[in-house]
């Protein structure tokens, strides 16, 4: 195994290790972050996932984002494009089906995909980051894909975390796209 899966493996363990009340807790104080956040104030349109393997809750910040006039768009596997995605206009009413990987996503609509430049923040999940934005994922690579040139567009990415996601150097490879700020239940780190 080499390093990249050895840590993922040990912080998903940390994470999924997280009780229910440490895991509500997160999801509270994440809202709350994000919610007064300037870049979240400021956007229409932002992406986000829905929560897997431990990951920190975003329930109930997509709700605030529908009591706050915010659209909300989810990450969809690109059904022609291996190794992309898609995001798709997601509602309350809004049918799931669970994706290739086990995740739920919406049912694949090309009426309701919104085009990266459109997007104004894209909130990102990620196994482990240290302190200079370094972002480990899961291994796939879509979302280095889907952020390759986020620089050249208004789209603003954030990573999600929990605390004991941090460690102390991620292991970067070329194509890993590094996060200009990433934030946590109790701390925002921001690396521009």
């Amino acid at each position: 195994m080499n390093i990249r899966s050895q840590l993922r493996k040990e912080v998903r363990e940390r994470r999924n290790a997280l009780s229910v009340t440490q895991q509500s807790h997160a999801a509270i104080a994440l809202t709350a972050s994000l919610s007064n956040h300037g870049k979240i104030q400021q956007a229409k349109r932002i992406a986000i996932y829905l929560s897997n393997d431990g990951e920190l809750s975003t329930t109930n910040f997509i709700d605030w984002c529908w009591q706050n006039s915010k659209d909300v768009y989810l990450p969809v596997v690109h059904p022609f494009s291996s190794g992309n995605l898609l995001f798709l206009h997601y509602q309350q009413d809004t049918k799931l089906v669970h994706n290739v990987y086990g995740i739920l996503e919406p049912k694949l609509d090309v009426t309701k995909v919104c085009p990266l430049e459109q997007l104004d923040v894209i909130c990102t999940p990620l196994v482990a980051f240290d302190e200079t934005g370094a972002r480990l994922g899961m291994g796939g690579g879509f979302y280095d894909r889907s952020l390759a040139y986020w620089q050249q567009t208004k789209l603003y990415p954030l990573g999600l975390a929990h605390d004991c996601q941090r460690v102390e150097k991620v292991p970067i490879e070329s194509w890993d796209i590094p996060l200009p700020e990433i934030i946590t239940p109790n701390k925002n780190y921001r690396f521009t």
